[in-house]
């Protein structure tokens, strides 16, 4: 009754839209899974669960945001980096204490998740080195929340110009592949890599196998592929 309601509500806000330029979200990720939503290859959709996740994940961005500006820290939010042709984005805040800016980024995880947590994580290393790069900010904040049980741990971030270069090094080279048609190899530990578990398109890259490969030749055997979730 109300759940099927509700579940069909989150369902259908999903659209899978065509993406047009790099996110900085993508550095670190899988080449072959970003090549694919530039494709628009079909995708597994998310369930309504998930989406509700996301959903709280955003609402406790904004509660973290409230109680900066009450404690009158110097705070601007959802700041976009400057204009620039490689990739886009834009980040959770840059705060100023005791006269020093930090970009700020607020992550959710779940309890399992964030008693294990005693460093930051890879990929949100990579996001925030890239808004350290574009803002030319020498310091930034990951702060991790427990969604369930609301404890709170902060990792101080230093700008690694080598990183940010070898993360914009890598975007460029996706570029490249997308716009010649060659669709990336499969991640080097491929299906053990963490992002194979939560792949919207694991069917599809199974298909491919782990090497590169041709888009032509590849989206001729993925047609009329019924994607089975």
């Amino acid at each position: 009754m109300l759940k099927e309601l509700i579940d069909k509500f989150y369902l259908e806000q999903q659209r899978d839209k065509a993406q047009l330029h790099f996110y900085i979200t993508d550095a670190g990720k899988c080449q072959r899974a970003v090549f694919f939503k530039f494709k628009q290859v079909p995708r597994e959709k998310m369930d309504a669960r998930i989406l509700r996740i996301f959903e709280h994940g955003e609402q406790l961005h904004r509660n973290i945001f409230n109680i900066l500006y009450r404690l009158k820290i110097g705070v601007t939010t959802e700041i976009a980096i400057p204009a620039q042709e490689i990739v886009s984005g834009r980040a959770d805040a840059i705060v100023c204490l005791a006269g020093e800016n930090y970009v700020l980024d607020v992550k959710s995880i779940n309890s399992m998740i964030f008693k294990k947590l005693f460093s930051p994580k890879e990929e949100n290393l990579c996001q925030i080195q890239l808004y350290l790069h574009f803002f030319n900010i020498k310091k930034g904040i990951l702060l991790y929340i427990d969604k369930d049980q609301q404890d709170i741990k902060e990792f101080v971030v230093e700008y690694d110009p080598v990183l940010a270069n070898q993360l914009l090094g890598g975007l460029n080279d996706l570029k490249t592949k997308i716009e010649s048609n060659v669709v990336p190899g499969a991640l080097f530990d491929y299906p053990g890599n963490w992002q194979c578990n939560y792949c919207q398109f694991r069917q599809i890259c199974d298909m491919a196998g782990r090497g590169e490969l041709a888009w032509d030749d590849f989206q001729k055997k993925i047609e009329g592929v019924s994607i089975g979730f």
